[in-house]
């Protein structure tokens, strides 16, 4: 199937309540082009240098979301323009993004990474470092950045019952702050899991191999 297909099929499996972040890493300017020409504008990379690099060879009007993990040394490069950064997996990224946020007099929308997969590999805040985290942000610690949601990934495995349970742990946190904070989105599911997402309630879903595989 082509891109066109591809995209077409997951805009239909995808409620209209959904936002869609169309993950580009890896991907030539053409490849990401063909989406954007498609009516698309928010796109996810994983690296600050690929982004940087892809950013200015794309039209102005994309919405760029950092969905990988975010070292505190890059954070200055971005924070002029990044719609979202969904990977604040600790309290030291939090008071960086402060920090160069402040300097430019901007408030910068992110999320907090939340840490449910069993994978040693995976990011992410456990249960203490967020309730302190929301005590910070409660104490208006951050006052140059809007903590929209949280944001998780599922282990990478076949059993679907394990995925279910992980997304439906992210989603109780998320319930949990969601008034207290004004959450509006609860970012998870990717390429092989966005329906089963969907179901445990995600409001955004970040998806690239199953758009661009041709």
């Amino acid at each position: 199937m082509s891109i066109q297909d591809n995209y077409s099929k997951i805009k239909q499996e995808t409620p209209k309540e959904v936002q869609l972040v169309v993950v580009s890493k890896k991907q030539s300017i053409e490849k990401i082009k063909e989406v954007y020409d498609l009516g698309h504008r928010h796109f996810g990379e994983n690296k600050v240098q690929e982004l940087l690099s892809k950013k200015d060879e794309l039209p102005s009007d994309i919405h760029w979301h950092i969905i990988g993990h975010l070292q505190t040394n890059k954070v200055k490069y971005i924070i002029p323009f990044v719609e979202l950064i969904h990977s604040v997996d600790s309290l030291k990224l939090l008071k960086e993004i402060q920090n160069q946020a402040k300097k430019i007099d901007r408030k910068v929308n992110c999320l907090l990474q939340v840490k449910v997969a069993q994978e040693e590999s995976k990011y992410g805040l456990n249960e203490e470092e967020i309730t302190q985290v929301v005590e910070q942000i409660n104490q208006n610690k951050f006052p140059n950045v809007q903590v929209k949601g949280i944001m998780g990934m599922a282990t990478f495995t076949d059993n679907k019952e394990q995925i279910k349970q992980e997304f439906l742990e992210l989603n109780s946190i998320y319930n949990k702050y969601k008034n207290e904070l004004n959450f509006e989105f609860l970012s998870m599911g990717m390429s092989g899991d966005y329906l089963q997402a969907i179901e445990c309630g995600s409001t955004m879903i970040r998806v690239g191999s199953s758009i661009f595989a041709e």
